[in-house]
């Protein structure tokens, strides 16, 4: 069997590997930092300052549903914040409505209000507008395709981490 050390390729494409790898975490890193002040950009545009950038991300992606805190966690989109403060603040600013769930009076379900709704809508729009601009760039809408895949893959790969180091144990590779 051969180890990367007696073989020189292969240890420079193992360098190679590692110096993609670092470059693309910073890259995703950057970019999120980025877009979210693109959205926080687009707020304060249009004079919208009880709502942060964050908070308007998670309450577009709740869209038109009614779910639980937990449903919404559950989605895995917000590991980086703290859901139940950002619902918290977006219900005292009225954005969404929080009432007991019928069926299980210990859950609280959560969906837009009609100002919530509105700012979907508007988030819906920039959201097309970015697309237009970038559909009449220089830009190949299929590199976002092939990024896409890109980041999908990287995604199931560090989920696989998770998944394995909570029993102690690597994942294959």
């Amino acid at each position: 069997m051969t180890d990367v050390f007696e073989n020189p390729d292969k240890e420079k494409s193992a360098s190679n590997a590692r110096t993609d790898y670092l470059e693309a975490i910073r890259l995703i890193e950057r970019l999120h930092r980025q877009f979210l002040e693109v959205v926080k950009t687009d707020l304060d545009g249009r004079g919208i300052v009880d709502i942060n950038n964050i908070q308007a991300l998670i309450l577009f992606n709740i869209g038109d549903s009614e779910l639980t805190v937990g449903e919404l966690t559950n989605r895995g989109y917000y590991l980086g914040s703290n859901v139940s403060y950002n619902v918290k603040k977006m219900v005292d600013n009225n954005y969404l409505i929080q009432e007991r769930s019928a069926h299980d009076k210990r859950s609280m379900r959560i969906r837009p209000s009609g100002k919530g709704l509105d700012l979907c809508e508007q988030i819906s729009n920039m959201f097309d507008r970015h697309s237009v601009a970038l559909g009449e760039s220089t830009f190949n809408s299929g590199d976002i395709g092939v990024a896409s895949a890109s980041y999908k893959q990287l995604e199931r790969f560090w989920a696989g981490l998770l998944n394995y180091n909570l029993r102690g144990t690597l994942p294959p590779l």
